[in-house]
């Protein structure tokens, strides 16, 4: 399960994420960025109670990364250790900005 919290405020888009970002429910999030994302500066993900990411969800955030690399920036905080070992292993902690 995934809760999806968070939204526009002028050119800055928040997104909270709480559960699990896998297969199952990373269309949720894609289909959040997509009504969004659109004329968006900054996007700040918040991961303080996200459990989980599969390559599923790596794969939405990369492409919101790619997206955010041609309109501005990309941040991603508060990633729980488990998570944040994760983006060590594949290598996304050099792609992403991490707080």
């Amino acid at each position: 399960m995934l809760n999806i919290r968070g939204g526009k405020n002028g050119e800055n888009l928040l997104i909270q994420l709480e559960g699990r970002l896998d297969t199952t429910t990373a269309s949720q999030l894609e289909e959040k960025l997509n009504s969004e994302i659109d004329g968006v500066k900054e996007l700040t993900f918040d991961l303080k109670d996200l459990e989980y990411i599969s390559s599923a969800g790596l794969r939405i955030l990369l492409s919101a990364q790619k997206t955010m690399n041609n309109q501005g920036k990309m941040i991603v905080k508060n990633a729980s250790e488990e998570v944040q070992e994760i983006f060590e292993v594949t290598g996304f902690s050099d792609i992403f900005i991490i707080q």
